[in-house]
């Protein structure tokens, strides 16, 4: 489930969006808001524990890494455009691949599955967290106007991203020796992501009962997985 439940998500968010051609996006919103909540909460009650508890060999500052994770996000967020948390806009044509969004957003996908092996409830926030972004950026491909083989190639790739992260987490050797100070970059990235997440699923940042629902629920779900 480690590696199919971030790659299914995915593909179905690509699947809906060809199959339903959405045009509003209060639903998808509400759907951000329960995944950044969802992913935040595992975050902060799994992720930091653990790392804390257990990963505190020597001179490590996870700490320090953690903001690390946080100031690589926001520079890959200057050539992704947000496209981690669903900020997608323009109604230009676009005739090839954006290449710099789809570097960014792979190794943003890549390094989120990093933890999953050692944390397998973080691939049910992974999966929640791709759905709505998969459906908003295949939306805004298919308005675009992108080759409809270079959309899909785009969006297996993404779908493939965090899969392999994990993969290479369960299977470098070399990696296992940087487990915490990778796990810390991560935790850094998605407590980014999932604030942002939270703060922009709403027109003018403006908090209403729908929204405010979805991220009690996201809160609550996190504490049984």
């Amino acid at each position: 489930m480690n590696y199919i439940l971030p790659l299914l998500s995915v593909l179905l968010g690509y699947a809906l969006a060809i199959g339903l051609k959405p045009k509003t996006k209060q639903n998808l919103k509400l759907l951000l808001a329960f995944s950044g909540s969802f992913l935040l909460s595992l975050t902060v009650m799994h992720l930091v524990p653990d790392l804390y508890v257990h990963h505190t060999a020597g001179q490590l500052n996870i700490g320090v890494f953690i903001m690390m994770g946080i100031l690589f996000q926001i520079i890959l967020e200057f050539f992704s455009k947000g496209a981690e948390h669903g900020h997608v806009h323009g109604h230009e044509k676009i005739s090839q691949i954006p290449w710099l969004l789809f570097i960014s957003l792979c190794i943003h996908a890549l390094l989120e599955g990093f933890p999953v092996g050692m944390h397998s409830n973080l691939a049910y926030g992974i999966a929640i967290h791709h759905l709505p972004i998969a459906v908003i950026l295949t939306t805004f491909f298919l308005n675009a106007e992108l080759n409809k083989t270079a959309l899909f190639f785009f969006m297996l790739t993404f779908a493939i991203m965090t899969p392999l992260g994990t993969f290479l987490s369960d299977s470098v050797p070399i990696l296992n020796q940087y487990y915490a100070q990778i796990t810390a970059v991560v935790i850094g990235i998605l407590f980014h992501i999932s604030s942002t997440i939270i703060f922009e699923s709403s027109e003018g940042h403006k908090f209403n009962i729908a929204k405010i629902s979805m991220i009690i629920l996201g809160i609550v779900l996190a504490c049984f997985v």
